[in-house]
């Protein structure tokens, strides 16, 4: 059985998708995810949302991409010549066969039934695609070390309690450097660095601000400054994600030490939230209050 989930998730390419596929996010998914009954559960706060995608070039990114969209065009074509065929039955045999390669000589040999699951889903074909995946994905975080001992290995879509003890050893250092890659994002995202996966959808003022800058910086130095500086004057809109309110005022305090009723007022409709968010800096050390005024650390 795999993963119990019924999820959706919006986002720009299939690139997400193979990596959401691939057995990184699946390991990280089974330990960091929930159960019910005897089945794991995707929770999404803390399966998706932590989890630290890999920052890469397009060239990267179109591999991911095609493989996707090859397996998911494999199994929707397999799906509809075989109206009987499920993705449960189908990911139950691919990894049966990982089984047969691992452990020939304790697992039993595929069932009638499974036989013809295998025949109907090409299950073969299947299961090089997303070892092709999965090799494509460890690529992209620059762990190929690890692909060379999980490629391929039972336990890439439903858990696996007996394994070998290297097969258990990448797999925790595997997890490990996701969790350390997940600390260096929370790092960068406390300054104010987030890297959205659809900035369009899930940051629209951060997008705007972007396209503001970028507009500004084809304009001549001296405009460009008195642009920024007019914007600075200003009233400010109060930005509803929090990593957004972090930045921001870590820019209000670049340009000079404040009171906080002073910070306060450089926004509109005097937000309740700015002394949350200090108070936040000042205990991440990122910012220094001394009388009553901040300033950055």
């Amino acid at each position: 059985m795999g993963i119990t989930s019924c999820m959706n998730f919006a986002v720009k390419s299939a690139f997400e998708l193979g990596v959401l596929s691939s057995r990184l996010h699946v390991l990280w998914a089974l330990n960091m995810g929930g159960s019910l009954e005897d089945r794991p559960r995707y929770n999404k706060s803390v399966c998706f949302e932590t989890f630290p995608f890999p920052v890469i070039d397009e060239m990267k990114k179109t591999e991911i991409r095609d493989l996707a969209e090859k397996i998911d065009a494999h199994r929707k074509r397999q799906q509809a010549q075989h109206e009987k065929l499920t993705l449960t039955n189908t990911y139950n045999v691919l990894e049966r066969l990982r089984q047969l390669d691992a452990n020939p000589e304790n697992t039993p040999v595929l069932t009638i039934k499974e036989k013809e699951v295998h025949q109907q889903g090409l299950v073969t074909i299947l299961r090089e695609l997303h070892d092709d995946l999965d090799r494509a994905v460890f690529h992209a975080y620059g762990w190929d070390d690890l692909a060379e001992v999980l490629v391929g290995r039972p336990g890439a879509t439903t858990p696996l309690p007996d394994k070998s003890e290297a097969q258990a050893q990448a797999e925790e250092e595997l997890l490990s450097r996701l969790v350390d890659l997940n600390a260096e994002r929370a790092a960068e995202e406390a300054k104010g660095n987030i890297r959205w996966l659809r900035p369009e959808f899930q940051a629209p003022e951060t997008v705007a601000a972007e396209e503001k800058s970028t507009l500004a910086t084809k304009q001549t130095d001296t405009k460009a400054k008195t642009t920024e500086k007019a914007a600075i004057q200003g009233k400010l809109i109060w930005p509803k994600v929090l990593q957004d309110q972090i930045k921001v005022v870590r820019e209000q305090l670049a340009l000079a030490p404040l009171p906080a009723e002073a910070m306060k007022r450089q926004f509109k409709q005097n937000p309740k939230g700015v002394l949350d968010v200090l108070d936040a800096l000042v205990a991440l050390g990122m910012v220094i209050e001394e009388n009553g005024e901040y300033r950055l650390g």
